[in-house]
């Protein structure tokens, strides 16, 4: 990996920011308390405000700054690779110890650079007790600075989940509207309306049973809850729905073959997933050379994964997937929501298969 992307990664500059700004506001308290003691309690000191400001706050803001930095970085890190919470603990434990002994190192190391002490004259009993002296000042600071470093990603964790879950919604909206405006198109509605007619005096029944699965099918698109992701049990059902409308409308020209494990029916999968998917086959499966269409539908799990596989013995593909993401907005749409979901975890893939085309969809096991 790049610096740069490893910068982008773990470097937040306003994190850093926000750290620097504290330790200033620290650091002017401090000035503010010495300044009234100077005044009012130990008049005899005589160490110029010079010297108080360029050779100790501003070093130790400098040290503190940076140490803090490379915490932050760390904690970036840890919170990553999800650690258990005892385990960093300790490590910050172990920093807050450390950051004493670093502090000291430098202000010992800058006397003898600017010939205030010489080599000689340096003590590491008198730098380890200077340290000790303020130990419980420097665990205190160092675990404010913890707290705001983590409050911090925990906000930013809570925009972006929210972020994601705007964006969710949004995505959802929009495949409801699609299928809606696909459902509604005249031609639609009217063949199926036509059908409904054709069967009232032929088979009164099964017209009943057509007007049904058009009103559950508007109903579910329409008023379904506002979760994106629902049980496997659920998506099918809302597809039997347009799968019933669909075998009517091509009678024996299009054919309906489900394989589905029923051990998966209580998992969960993102909401309307699976009609965009057989709504593309039909679209792009007939042809004048493929009027008889068979569609396979196998749900199944691998390796972890639920696989979700929608087979057409259609004309196959003579584009690339990308091309026809550009053009079709159901198929592009549910692969935006399955990055959004899963990330990388999730696949989406159109392919031309041996007689036919098929779309292959995993994502991980999920029943929240």
């Amino acid at each position: 990996m790049s610096f740069s992307a490893l910068k982008n990664k773990y470097i937040d500059v306003k994190l850093i920011l926000l750290l620097a700004a504290f330790y200033t506001l620290f650091n002017l308290v401090y000035l503010g308390k010495l300044a009234y003691m100077r005044a009012f309690v130990y008049r005899e000191i005589v160490e110029s405000w010079h010297d108080i400001i360029i050779h100790n706050v501003l070093i130790d803001w400098i040290i503190v700054v940076i140490y803090m930095s490379l915490i932050a970085i760390s904690t970036k890190r840890l919170l990553d690779k999800n650690y258990s919470w005892i385990r960093i603990f300790l490590l910050h434990t172990l920093f807050s110890i450390l950051i004493g002994f670093v502090i000291r190192f430098f202000f010992d190391l800058h006397g003898i650079l600017l010939g205030l002490m010489t080599f000689a004259d340096y003590s590491l009993k008198a730098s380890i007790d200077r340290m000790i002296f303020v130990i419980d000042l420097n665990f205190l600071i160092y675990f404010a600075m913890i707290f705001i470093i983590y409050t911090y990603y925990y906000l930013k964790q809570v925009k972006e989940t929210e972020k994601q879950k705007m964006l969710l919604e949004s995505q959802l909206t929009n495949t409801r509207m699609k299928m809606l405006s696909s459902q509604l198109q005249p031609h639609f509605l009217f063949n199926t309306l036509n059908s409904i007619s054709v069967l009232v005096e032929m088979d009164a029944k099964k017209a009943q049973d057509t007007i049904a699965d058009l009103s559950d099918l508007l109903r579910e698109i329409l008023y379904s809850s506002e979760h994106y992701k629902v049980t496997l049990r659920k998506e099918l059902r809302m597809l039997d729905y347009y799968l019933n409308i669909l075998t009517l409308r091509f009678s024996d020209h299009l054919i309906i073959e489900k394989n589905i494990d029923e051990s998966l029916l209580d998992h969960l999968v993102p909401s309307l997933l699976l009609q965009p998917l057989i709504e593309n086959s039909v679209k792009h499966g007939y042809s004048y050379h493929n009027i008889h269409l068979k569609i396979v539908i196998n749900i199944y799990k691998s390796r972890g994964y639920l696989v979700l596989s929608v087979y057409n013995n259609g004309k196959p593909l003579s584009e690339k997937q990308e091309a026809l993401l550009e053009k079709g907005v159901g198929i592009s749409n549910t692969r935006d929501r399955l990055l959004t979901l899963y990330g990388k975890r999730a696949s989406f893939k159109i392919r031309n298969k041996e007689a036919g085309v098929e779309t292959l969809i995993k994502i991980p096991f999920s029943k929240t």
